[in-house]
């Protein structure tokens, strides 16, 4: 194993297998050697303003959401991810998993400029949790934003990864270690300058990125070489390079010659010529033309005694079609005489299997070659798995789909239980393929399907010991199913379509209607079904079918059958469709009003964990909140709302949106909860919540504190030390009657406030007061960070068989240096700009921030001025530095300014829309007593 291993290693490291010249240049594109792991790649492009600029199509299947749906919206809130942190001594397999979001914590964990690597579980559109191998990059100046890429890890872990080996990229398959198989797979990074160093394709990696000129590919291209490009780590020794694989490339160019390889009617008839005249004794030629199928009729007899009489030129048309009924709009197919050559028909035309062995060399079965008895009736033949004479068995089938097939209302486990019930005992490969609109979108769609419909295949299951079916789209992937297909032809037409027996010369079209043109050796000489899943006036999609040459094909019996069980089936899958939209509106509602990242907020570090009372409905009344005030403040809130289930959250979500614009005015906490009491009361006598609301000053480093009701909270000092402030309780928000009293606390740089709902140290059939005096007790070690506190909090107090739900926030306050503040009284005279810029310059210099100076010096004075204008005694002017420059301008008038159209501007009223196009962020707020104006400006780079 370790040599294979170094061998591995050596080969990954040649530039290429042909000697260079020791003084020629590496040319960046030059065809590598060694090996390589074919990946499938996912690419979302997130630009400066945090908008997903592009979203792959193996972004689609990889997390279900469409391009058109992901393309230009906030890249925040999309991806729900689920990341295991381990907590001292406990293992990452039985650590506290959180919530948080993909692409946001992405862009966290990038910020410091450098590419990151590694796995996070994302939960995708499905509300399925996936195993996400990622590596994302940030991008520099011209770009900017974030470029990510993302794989499966589930099949990467469970069969190994597709290896290139050579110049021609040839795929082979990993054989996994003698223990433990590829379960230690992960994501890394290669080392920098691989692609000048000739030692990885530009071409194939090029292909990868945005739409673009070429020389901005170029250059996207070399900043990604100069930080790490894509790889897998099989093991502590063996990294190998990622190349992109896409699955639908050999399709792709099969799907294009469909056309030239398979004319339609009118091109054939321009080419060839009208058909010869039979003659006396041949038999006459028959035309049949598809239309919308009716009643599937029994007509064994006469297609096997024109079969008999007719060497090639079969026809594949939708089950139990009359062969007189004329339609112009589907394809329609001529057999000629005996004497004339067969053409290739278009759509679903096919041939007899006799025209050429099939792909296993097994002699497939013709009807014309089975005896028949005194009535006509097959007899010598293999009979098919249903016939009008088995009706018990058709009974069986029928009653077995019924018990078996629905047994949850998860649509993905009911599309597999039909698949599972199919194969091997009426067909050898089965598949669901639905349309993906469905599933996506919260209305059914109003038009029919068409060619442009896309489907998503959700269940796939196949007979092992009957073939190779590896190369088959798996399970998640998007196809499309033209009408020129049977699939097409029955999704659009919404009845069954069979084709006994599929002739070599249409087994690519076939093929990648299956979900592969490489699988047109394998499918040539098999029969297909293909079946309508439609419930309640809407076509939901197919169900495919598939038997091997070794079996009797498929018949219009079988067609009748399986028709009757799809409709039965397609109930099952629709009443697990409507049960997760249902349960997708309460998901959404409670994602909605629960933060998924906390903020970043100077002087003070947020982290925040919901946990529902029932995690499959994941909605309850508990909610959190950290909302920034004017001067670098923090609110901080908790609240917890009587009840559970979509009411007590529809009622949580109230009080939340109350809550916040309550504090955008700035009132002090008592005050506050007073207005949000009397809220409650004109919501109805039914919303009664517990809340606190605290106020934290990173400045003055003060905390003001107010409850309704709620448990008190605990300030854990620098030393460790805990305290359970006694704060005046009040009464539950609703109750109405009762002030709330407000108390103000010192609080030392270092200290923790841990924030809570009685879900988390309330005990059945105890006391609250154990749960409060664990939290008071050395629970929480104040140099951890408040990410890791959540976690031990939660290890220690939470369990299980809890039923309610759980909120818990802590806020670590490192406060605001003095030396990092500047703060200026300025008087009501117009004379006061020329001072206000005069200070500003000297503190910038001072902070050594003199390339901010020009632009914040201009927008204070716009503000100054419009401050100035209506303030009646003071005016006040502050500059904090953190992480950005913050500044603000007060004064005592409450009127807020407004932000006027540029075409209703005269000489005055431009300040507003200066600080617009030139801050990072600007906001107005009130205070207790008048007003505040502020915006951000981002601290240049070192």
């Amino acid at each position: 194993m370790a040599a294979r291993r170094e061998q591995t290693e050596s080969m990954v490291a040649e530039s290429n297998s042909t000697p260079r010249p020791a003084d020629a240049e590496a040319v960046p594109g030059d065809h590598p050697t060694g090996v390589g792991a074919l990946v499938r790649l996912a690419l979302v492009l997130i630009d400066r303003a945090g908008r997903i600029a592009q979203w792959s199509r193996a972004a689609e299947e990889l997390f279900g959401h469409r391009a058109e749906v992901a393309h230009d919206r906030p890249a925040s809130g999309l991806l729900p991810a689920v990341e295991p942190l381990a907590a001292p001594g406990q293992t990452a397999g039985s650590a506290v998993r959180r919530r948080c979001d993909a692409l946001d914590t992405l862009a966290a964990l990038t910020a410091d400029g450098r590419p990151w690597a590694g796995q996070l579980a994302v939960i995708d559109r499905e509300e399925h949790l996936r195993d996400v191998l990622w590596w994302a990059w940030p991008l520099p100046d011209p770009f900017g934003g974030l470029l990510a890429l993302a794989a499966d890890a589930r099949p990467l872990r469970t069969a190994g990864p597709r290896l290139a080996l050579g110049e021609r990229l040839l795929p082979f398959a990993a054989t996994p270690p003698a223990r433990g198989g590829f379960h230690r797979l992960g994501a890394a990074l290669t080392p920098p300058g691989r692609l000048r160093a000739g030692l990885l394709s530009a071409d194939r990696l090029a292909g990868l990125l945005p739409a673009g000129s070429a020389a901005r590919r170029a250059l996207l291209l070399d900043v990604l070489d100069q930080a790490g490009l894509p790889a897998l780590r099989l093991d502590p020794a063996t990294v190998l390079p990622v190349l992109p694989a896409d699955p639908q490339t050999a399709a792709a160019h099969a799907a294009a010659g469909l056309g030239r390889r398979y004319p339609t009617a009118q091109q054939r008839a321009a080419r060839v010529g009208p058909p010869p005249q039979p003659e006396q004794s041949a038999p006459p030629a028959r035309t049949v033309r598809g239309r919308t199928p009716g009643p599937l009729p029994a007509q064994r007899e006469t297609a096997e005694r024109s079969a008999a009489a007719q060497p090639s030129g079969a026809v594949g048309a939708p089950a139990g079609v009359p062969p007189t009924t004329p339609a112009p709009t589907t394809p329609t197919t001529t057999t000629p005489p005996p004497t004339a050559p067969s053409p290739t028909g278009g759509g679903a035309a096919i041939e007899p299997a006799a025209a050429e062995p099939p792909a296993n060399g097994r002699p497939p079965r013709r009807s014309d070659q089975t005896p028949t008895g005194a009535e006509g009736a097959p007899s010598g033949r293999l009979s098919p798995f249903l016939t009008n004479g088995q009706a018990g068995e058709q009974l069986a089938l029928l009653n077995e789909v019924g018990g078996k097939v629905g047994t949850t209302l998860d649509l993905g486990f009911t599309a597999h239980e039909l698949c599972q019930v199919l194969v091997p005992r009426v067909a050898d490969f089965a598949c669901v393929d639905l349309v993906d609109g469905l599933i996506s979108d919260s209305e059914l769609p109003a038009a029919r399907p068409d060619d442009d419909t896309m489907l998503r295949r959700v269940a796939l299951v196949y007979n092992e010991t009957g073939g190779a079916w590896d190369h088959v789209l798996s399970e998640g992937s998007l196809v499309s199913m033209p009408r020129r297909t049977p699939p097409g032809m029955a999704l659009q037409l919404n009845q069954p379509v069979l084709v006994p027996v599929i002739s070599a010369d249409v087994a690519v079209d076939y093929a990648i209607a299956l979900g592969g043109a490489r699988l047109a050796q394998v499918v040539s000489g098999r029969s297909m079904l293909v079946v309508p899943l439609s419930a309640r006036g809407t076509v939901l999609g197919i169900l495919k079918l598939l038997r091997l040459p070794d079996r009797a094909p498929f018949d219009e019996s079988d067609a009748a059958t399986l028709k009757e069980l799809a409709v039965r089936a397609a109930l099952s899958l629709d009443n697990a469709r409507l049960h997760r939209a249902e349960a997708r509106v309460a998901t959404t509602l409670q994602r909605s009003m629960i933060p998924t990242r906390p903020p970043q907020i100077p002087g003070v570090q947020i982290a925040h964990r919901y946990l529902p009372g029932d995690p499959k409905a994941e909605v309850g009344g508990d909610w959190f909140d950290a909302i920034q005030l004017p001067g670098s403040r923090v609110a901080l809130v908790v609240g917890d709302v009587m009840g559970h289930g979509l009411h007590s959250a529809a009622a949580m979500g109230r009080f939340r949106t109350a809550m916040q614009t309550l504090a955008a005015l700035d009132l002090p906490p008592g005050q506050l909860l007073r207005h949000l009491d009397n809220l409650a009361h004109k919501l109805g006598d039914d919303h009664l919540a517990t809340c606190l609301y605290a106020v934290y000053d990173p400045i003055n480093r003060t905390c003001e504190l107010a409850s309704a009701g709620h448990v008190p909270p605990v300030l854990v000092h620098p030393d460790g030390s805990g305290e359970l402030l006694e704060i005046p309780a009040g009464a539950p928000i609703g109750v109405g009657g009762v002030p709330f009293v407000a108390k103000t606390i010192d609080v030392s740089d270092g200290s923790m406030l841990v924030l809570c709902t009685d879900g988390l140290v309330e005990v059945r059939g105890g006391d609250i007061g154990a749960g409060l005096a664990a939290l008071c007790g050395n629970l929480i070690d104040p140099r951890q960070s408040p990410e890791q506190a959540c976690d031990v909090v939660l290890k220690r107090l939470h369990s299980d068989d809890r039923k309610d739900d759980v909120a818990l926030l802590v806020a670590r306050f490192d406060g605001v240096a003095p030396s990092e503040v500047a703060t200026w009284d300025l008087r009501v005279d117009h004379r006061e700009v020329r001072r206000a810029r005069s200070l500003v310059r000297e503190q910038l210099a001072g902070w050594h921030l003199e390339a901010l100076s020009d632009i914040t010096e201009l927008l204070v004075s716009e503000l100054v001025t419009n401050a100035v204008r209506v303030a009646r005694d003071r005016v006040r002017l502050q500059l904090i530095r953190v992480d950005k420059l913050l500044v603000e301008v007060s004064d005592d008038n409450h009127n807020l300014p407004s932000l006027e159209p540029a075409e209703q501007l005269g000489e005055t009223g431009r300040g507003l829309t200066l600080v617009t196009k030139l801050a990072e962020r600007w906001g107005t707020a009130r205070k207790a007593v008048g007003k505040v104006v502020w915006f951000e400006l981002p601290l240049p780079h070192a």
